[in-house]
C-alpha cells in the first residue's frame, strides 16, 4: 500500500462518537479498492487492512450508531448496503472510485455495485433486493430507477439525523429551507387576522389538554389557509409562527411534486411526508388554488388522475401531525369543499393609510439618517401599497440615499415607489404618486414615465 493511502487510512485525532463512522467510510473505500484491483489479486495489506477494519466495523456496530435516528433496526446486511450509499456523501473520494467502478460514472452506488464491493453470491441478491427496499421504506435511500443500475442515493433528512446534524438545512423533498428571525412585532396586521393566527397557535399548545386529558379528537394539523393578494405578509406570517414554535419552515414547491407521469406526483407526495414524518416542522404550500380550484367536468382521464392527486395531497396533508399553512392570491377560485377540511381560515387584506405608515417605520433601515421634513404619514396616505412593495421600496430608496451620501427623504422615496409600481405595470405616470410626484428630482425619470 502506498504512503499516501496509508496516511488517508490511519485515523486522525477526533472525538470517540466519530470512530464508528470512520471506520465506516475507510471499511467502504477498502472495498473499493479491493475491487479494483480483483483482476490482479489485491496485495495481502490491503486485505489485511481490510480484515481489520471490518473487526472493528463489527464491534462499533453493537453500539448506538446504526439505532440513533433510524426509524426502525436494520439487519447486517441492511447495515453494509445503508454505508455504502452515505459514504460518498462523507468522503468525496469514494464517489470517485465509484466513479471508476461503474459504466455510468456516476459518484453514487447502484445494486450493482453494492452486491460486487460486499461480494454477495447470486443466492443472496434477492437480499440485497430487501435490504434497499427496507431502507427505501424507512426513507433512508432514493433510487432513481428500479432497477439493478440505478443510481442510490441517501435521502438529505436521514443523512442528517444519522450524523447527528441539525436538520434546520436539510430540506425534504420537493422543499426548500425558509430563514427569518421574524416576531409578532414585525406583523403588521388587522387585529381580527392577527387573533386568528394566535388561535392557530392554540392547536399546537393546548393538544395534549384537549386530547389526552379532555378526550377530544385526534386530528393531523393543524392546517390553515391563507388568502390575500402578493405581497400582504402571508409567508412572513408563516415565519413568525414557525419562529414562535422553534422549529424549522419549509416551503413546499408544488411544481417539483406534480410530474405529467401518473403515479408519480403520489409518489413525490409521498416522500415529502414521509420525510417530515415525527419531525417537528412547519410546511408551507404556495398558490394551492393552481391544485384546489373549483371542479368541473371531467373531460378527458387526465382530469379523473388530477383530482385523484389532490386528494391524496389532502388526505397526506389531514393526516400530517404537524402544522401546515397554505396559500393563496385567489381565495375565489379555492373550492369551498376543501376550506371545511381547515383549522381556520385567515385573510390578509392590503394595508389600510395607519398600517402602511406603521411599515414604512419599520422597514426602513432603523439607523439610516432620514431629512428633516420627511413625513411617513404624507409617504403613507400617497400611495396603496403593499407590505411587500413597501419593504422593497424602503430598501431601494435608503440605496439611492447611500449612493448620493446624504439622508433618506422624499426624493429617494418617491423614486423608490416608482421603481417598484413600474415592476407591475408597462407604463407608469408620476401622478400615481400623487403627492409625492412633486419630489421626483430626476427629470429623466419624469420624461421616460410620462410616454
Amino acid at each position: 500500500m502506498s504512503i499516501a493511502l496509508q496516511s488517508r487510512l490511519e485515523p486522525a485525532s477526533q472525538p470517540a462518537a466519530d470512530q464508528a463512522h470512520w471506520c465506516e467510510w475507510q471499511r467502504v473505500e477498502l472495498l473499493c479498492l479491493c475491487l479494483l484491483q480483483a483482476n490482479q489479486g489485491p496485495p495481502q495489506n490491503l486485505l489485511d487492512d481490510l480484515r481489520a477494519r471490518q473487526q472493528q466495523v463489527s464491534q462499533l456496530r453493537a453500539g448506538s450508531w446504526w439505532r440513533d435516528g433510524l426509524p426502525q433496526p436494520l439487519d447486517g446486511l441492511a447495515q453494509d448496503v445503508l454505508a455504502c450509499v452515505l459514504a460518498p456523501q462523507l468522503i468525496p473520494r469514494i464517489g470517485w472510485l465509484y466513479q471508476d467502478l461503474q459504466s455510468n460514472r456516476e459518484p453514487a452506488p447502484c445494486e450493482a455495485l453494492i452486491a460486487s464491493l460486499l461480494a454477495l453470491p447470486d443466492e443472496e441478491l434477492l437480499q440485497l433486493r430487501q435490504a434497499l427496499q427496507q431502507l427505501e421504506r424507512q426513507g433512508l435511500v432514493q433510487r432513481d430507477h428500479d432497477s439493478p443500475f440505478g443510481s442510490i442515493s441517501p435521502d438529505r433528512l436521514a443523512l442528517a439525523r444519522l450524523m447527528g446534524w441539525t436538520e434546520q438545512d436539510y430540506a425534504p423533498p420537493g422543499a426548500i429551507a425558509m430563514r427569518s428571525t421574524a416576531t409578532w412585532d414585525d406583523l403588521v396586521l388587522p387585529i381580527e387576522a392577527l387573533r386568528m393566527l394566535q388561535e392557530f397557535m392554540l392547536w399546537l399548545e393546548h393538544r395534549e389538554t384537549v386530547v389526552d386529558d379532555w378526550g377530544g379528537q385526534l386530528t393531523g394539523g393543524p392546517v390553515a389557509l391563507f388568502a390575500g393578494p402578493s405581497g400582504t405578509g402571508k409567508t412572513l406570517a408563516a415565519s413568525v409562527l414557525a419562529n414562535a414554535l422553534g422549529w424549522p419552515l419549509f416551503r413546499v414547491d408544488l411544481a417539483a411534486l406534480v410530474s405529467k407521469y401518473i403515479g408519480e406526483t403520489e409518489k413525490n407526495i409521498g416522500r415529502l411526508f414521509d420525510a417530515t414524518h415525527g419531525r417537528r416542522v412547519v410546511l408551507q404550500f404556495d398558490e394551492v388554488d393552481a391544485l384546489m380550484g373549483k371542479r368541473g367536468e371531467l373531460r378527458e382521464a387526465r382530469d379523473r388522475y388530477a383530482n385523484m392527486e389532490v386528494s391524496y395531497l389532502l388526505a397526506r396533508i389531514e393526516s400530517h401531525d404537524g402544522p401546515c399553512i397554505l396559500t393563496t392570491n385567489l381565495r375565489s377560485q379555492i373550492d369551498k369543499a376543501f376550506c371545511r377540511r381547515f383549522q381556520m381560515v385567515v385573510e390578509f387584506p392590503r394595508p389600510d393609510q395607519a398600517q402602511r405608515r406603521r411599515l414604512w417605520q419599520c422597514l426602513l433601515p432603523p439607523k439610516a439618517p432620514r431629512t428633516a421634513d420627511l413625513d411617513l404619514d404624507a409617504v403613507a396616505a400617497a400611495v396603496n401599497l403593499t407590505g411587500g412593495q413597501i419593504r422593497n421600496a424602503a430598501l431601494h430608496a435608503a440605496y439611492l440615499a447611500a449612493a448620493a451620501g446624504g439622508a433618506i427623504g422624499y426624493p429617494q422615496i418617491s423614486l423608490a415607489i416608482l421603481r417598484e409600481l413600474a415592476k407591475e405595470q408597462a407604463q407608469v405616470s408620476p401622478s400615481q404618486l400623487g403627492a409625492l410626484a412633486q419630489h421626483l428630482s430626476i427629470e429623466g425619470d419624469r420624461d421616460a414615465t410620462a410616454d
